[in-house]
C-alpha cells in the first residue's frame, strides 16, 4: 500500500531549466494529500515519544533528540502541527500544538537569542493566522520587541551570537540565518504600526545584502563587525566546508529572507537580490539532478557528499513565493525547481515510512557537518519548510481553478 501511495507522488513535467531530462513533478492534490496524511500519522506517533516539556529536534543514534524551549528549533514542532492541522483539520494536532505553545510561551521575553523569529513566529505567528486567537498575536508582539533589543545602531544589525565558549572568535557576529527572523519584525511592525521594528529589519537586511554576499550572489555564513566603528571585522562560513564555500542551507536562508523582504517592502533591490541568489542556486553545476543540494555546494567529496533535505525544503518554499513577483519565464523556472525538489522529498528516498524515523517526516538532512553534528538525520525544520512549501503549492492549485 505504501509503495502504491508513493508511486502517486511523481509525474513527468517539462525539462527544468532546459537541462535536466525526465524531470519528475509532484502531482497536485493526490500527492499533497498523501504527504499530509503521512505527516498526520507521524506527528501523532512523535507526540507519544516526546516528553511533555520538550521539543523534537532530530533523531540520532536510534534516539529521539529533544530540546528545551530555549533551543532555536523549538518553534518548528508546533509549527509543523499547525500546518498539518491547517490541511487535515484533525483537531488532535491542534490540541497537541496548543500544549506545546504553553511550554514555549515564556520565551517571548528571551533577549539572549536572535532566533526568536524561528521560535515564536513559526509557532505563535502561525497559531494566530490559523485560529485568530488574539492572545497569540500579543505573544508575537512581545517576542518582536525582545528580538529588537538585540539591534545595535552602530553596526546596523541584530546580533546573532553572544560571547561564550566557541563563538568568542567574533566581536559582533551576524549570520545569514538571521534574515529569517526579520519576518517577525516586519509583520509586527505592520500589524502594530511601529516603524521602529520595520526600520530595524530593513537596516539588518541592507547590511546583510551589502556584506554577506559575493559577486556571484553566494553568501558567507558569518560576518563579524567591529563594535566601535561598525566596520566589517571578518567573513567566515562556520557551518560550511570553507570560508569561501557556499553552505547550501545558508543559500536557502538568503533566498527566502530577501524574497520575504520584498513581500513587505516592494523595494526592487530586494527582489533583484533574491533573483540573483535564485540564479546562483539553479545554475550551480553542483546542483544534483533531483534538486536536493549537497550540504555545501563546494564540498570536496561531491558527488558523494551528504545531501541536505532541509536546504531543499527552504529553497522550495522560497521559490514558490518568489515566482509571484517575477516574469512568466522566471516564474515557470522557479515553480519547476520547487516542484522537482518537493517531488524528490516526497519520494521513498526522503519521506519516512509510517511510524519510523522517530516520527519525523523527512530523512537525510545535515545540521553542522564541520562539528560532526546532526549528519544525515531528520531535522524538525526540514519538516516545517517542506510542509510550508506544500501548502503554498496547494493554494496555487486552488487559485488555478
Amino acid at each position: 500500500m505504501n509503495k502504491l501511495r508513493l508511486a502517486c507522488f511523481i509525474v513527468p513535467i517539462f525539462m527544468l531549466c532546459g537541462c535536466h531530462k525526465n524531470v519528475k513533478d509532484i502531482q497536485n492534490s493526490s500527492s499533497i494529500d498523501s504527504v499530509f496524511e503521512r505527516a498526520n500519522t507521524q506527528y501523532k506517533y512523535l507526540a507519544d515519544l516526546l516528553p511533555n516539556d520538550r521539543f523534537p529536534r532530530s533523531f540520532e543514534g536510534n534516539k529521539l533528540i529533544a530540546s528545551k524551549s530555549n533551543d532555536w528549533c523549538s518553534g518548528f514542532y508546533p509549527g509543523c502541527l499547525l500546518y498539518t492541522f491547517e490541511y487535515t483539520k484533525d483537531s488532535v494536532l491542534l490540541i497537541d500544538a496548543e500544549k506545546s505553545l504553553k511550554v514555549l510561551e515564556p520565551e517571548k521575553t528571551n533577549k539572549a537569542t536572535h532566533d526568536l523569529g524561528f521560535m515564536m513566529f513559526c509557532s505563535f505567528g502561525n497559531a494566530y493566522k490559523i485560529t485568530g486567537n488574539e492572545a497569540y498575536k500579543n505573544v508575537v508582539k512581545e517576542s518582536a520587541y525582545s528580538l529588537a533589543s538585540r539591534f545595535d545602531s552602530v553596526v546596523g544589525c541584530i546580533r546573532s551570537w553572544d560571547f561564550s565558549g566557541w563563538n568568542n572568535k567574533w566581536q559582533y557576529p551576524v549570520i545569514i540565518d538571521n534574515m529569517m527572523n526579520l519576518e517577525m519584525l516586519m509583520w509586527a511592525g505592520k500589524e502594530f504600526a511601529d516603524s521602529t521594528l520595520t526600520k530595524i529589519a530593513i537596516s539588518h537586511a541592507d547590511k546583510t545584502m551589502q556584506n554577506h554576499f559575493r559577486d556571484d550572489y553566494s553568501s558567507y555564513h558569518v560576518v563579524s563587525y567591529d563594535t566601535i566603528t561598525g566596520a566589517v571585522e571578518k567573513k567566515t562560513t562556520f557551518q560550511g566546508y570553507a570560508d569561501e564555500s557556499a553552505w547550501a542551507r545558508g543559500q536557502g536562508w538568503g533566498l527566502y529572507g530577501f524574497t520575504m523582504m520584498y513581500r513587505f517592502t516592494k523595494d526592487q533591490k530586494y527582489l533583484n537580490h533574491a533573483k540573483g541568489i535564485a540564479n546562483y542556486i539553479l545554475n550551480n553545476p553542483n546542483m544534483p539532478k533531483d534538486m536536493i543540494p549537497y550540504w555545501d555546494f563546494n564540498a570536496l567529496d561531491v558527488p558523494t557528499a551528504k545531501r541536505d533535505a532541509s536546504a531543499a525544503a527552504v529553497m522550495a518554499s522560497a521559490f514558490l513565493e518568489l515566482k509571484d513577483y517575477v516574469s512568466k519565464e522566471d516564474a515557470l523556472r522557479y515553480t519547476e525547481a520547487a516542484k522537482k525538489m518537493l517531488s524528490s522529498l516526497s519520494g521513498p528516498e526522503y519521506l519516512a515510512e509510517k511510524e519510523t524515523n522517530s516520527g519525523f517526516l523527512l530523512k537525510h538532512s545535515v545540521g553542522h557537518f564541520p562539528k560532526n553534528s546532526e549528519i544525515d538525520t531528520p531535522l524538525i525544520y526540514a519538516d516545517y519548510y517542506f510542509l510550508e512549501a506544500l501548502l503554498k503549492l496547494k493554494k496555487d492549485e486552488a487559485k488555478s481553478y
